[in-house]
């Protein structure tokens, strides 16, 4: 066996709702996306494949490689399976030593704890490499180096190797997130829904940590979010190449591009702002960022054109929807006097709290958080000169 230059089925998981901006993504990258699930895209390639999609992708959480498919009705048939692999040939060794990790999904009758499974399967790997290469690799829930996947449904098992590792959301440059910040991979997803082309203005009041305004820069500039991180999954996988690894890195720092976008993310919380410079100081985009204290409505918007984004709280505690009822009301002021000529976006978990702005939402794209149904409200925010002219193009009699 040989998965570096093996093409199978790859899956790429995204938290819920997100599919359709992920499977976009893949397609960008040159690959097929036949099949969309609600929470996974599906491609295929080698791992070598998987590390460009490690590197690129914005909205993907992990980076599954099919490695066996068998069926199973109980714990010894999914160790009968799973030792059944050759473990030895992909698992890397570092001097006789050896660690890995097994996750799982499963949904079967004979399982009610996922522990059980991963233990089950991790005892499968070991006993194959203790009886095939005399060694007994250590095990545990660390993602920092090889992991296994396991899926098992009914009495269908998947094993997968996660070329991820710990998942892809976590970019590495998010050292101080303040309470409830947007995941990366949902902030690249809700830029990418807006249509923007990094390239116009981009406005973040209520910046928060700044996920939303360092991922807007990032994708400004064209820059692969993975190029933040220096650990992978496949790295820990036997037959990894460091130096075509190095140029696949390579080829990527090749397309980042300079930006005239100018992007400003302002928060009335002095600290707020101070932890999302910190932040995009990490990320590397501190200077294609304008940071302001100051309430949301007093944000500078420039004059021309571009989007408006914002991510107010939306009362997941009982008895705080009342009190934001006069915050989303203001909001909606804020969009009709100082946004003109915008495209304006609000990202709410709750619906009534969204028509309090008091505008008609052009569109309105479900997502989730977490488990919180979620939706991007569009609106249209025309310029004044532009209802002007359409009062002369139909005048009143």
């Amino acid at each position: 066996m040989d998965p570096w230059n093996e093409k199978r089925t790859i899956l790429v998981t995204c938290p819920k709702g997100i599919a359709p901006w992920l499977a976009a993504e893949v397609r960008g990258l040159g690959f097929a996306a036949p099949a969309e699930g609600e929470a996974a895209v599906e491609t295929a390639g080698t791992l070598a494949d998987a590390m460009r999609l490690n590197l690129h992708l914005r909205t993907g959480h992990r980076v599954l490689y099919h490695l066996s498919a068998f069926r199973a009705e109980d714990p010894d048939g999914l160790y009968r399976g799973v030792r059944g692999i050759p473990w030895e040939e992909i698992l890397h060794e570092k001097g006789g030593h050896a660690y890995l990790s097994v996750t799982s999904t499963a949904d079967t009758l004979t399982i009610r704890d996922t522990r059980f499974v991963n233990q089950k399967a991790k005892d499968a790997i070991v006993d194959r490499l203790q009886e095939r290469r005399g060694i007994r690799p250590d095990s545990g829930p660390e993602r920092d180096r090889a992991v296994v996947h396991i899926f098992w449904k009914g009495a269908e098992v998947i094993v997968y190797l996660d070329t991820s590792g710990e998942p892809l959301s976590r970019r590495g440059y998010r050292k101080i997130p303040l309470a409830a910040p947007m995941q990366e991979t949902l902030a690249a997803a809700v830029i990418l829904a807006t249509g923007w082309n990094g390239r116009t203005g981009f406005v973040n009041p209520m910046c928060g940590s700044g996920t939303i305004a360092i991922e807007a820069a990032l994708f400004a500039e064209g820059r692969a979010p993975g190029l933040l991180r220096s650990n992978y999954g496949f790295m820990h996988l036997k037959g990894f190449d460091p130096a075509l690894w190095r140029r696949i890195r390579a080829d990527a720092h090749g397309i980042q591009r300079e930006t005239a976008a100018r992007i400003i993310a302002t928060d009335i919380d002095p600290a707020a702002v101070s932890a999302a410079r910190k932040n995009a100081r990490t990320a590397g985009v501190e200077d294609l960022i304008q940071f302001n204290v100051c309430p949301f409505a007093e944000t500078p918007v420039p004059e021309k054109r571009g989007i408006v984004v914002l991510n107010p709280p939306y009362g997941e505690r009982i008895g705080d929807e009342k009190a934001l009822i006069g915050l989303y009301g203001e909001i909606g002021d804020f969009f009709k006097k100082r946004c003109s000529g915008y495209r304006g976006y609000l990202f709410t978990g709750n619906m009534a709290l969204g028509k309090q702005v008091g505008l008609k939402a052009k569109r309105r794209i479900p997502f989730y958080n977490g488990e919180i149904e979620c939706r991007l409200l569009e609106y249209e925010l025309y310029e004044g000169s532009r209802r002007k002219e359409r009062a002369l193009d139909h005048p009143t009699t």
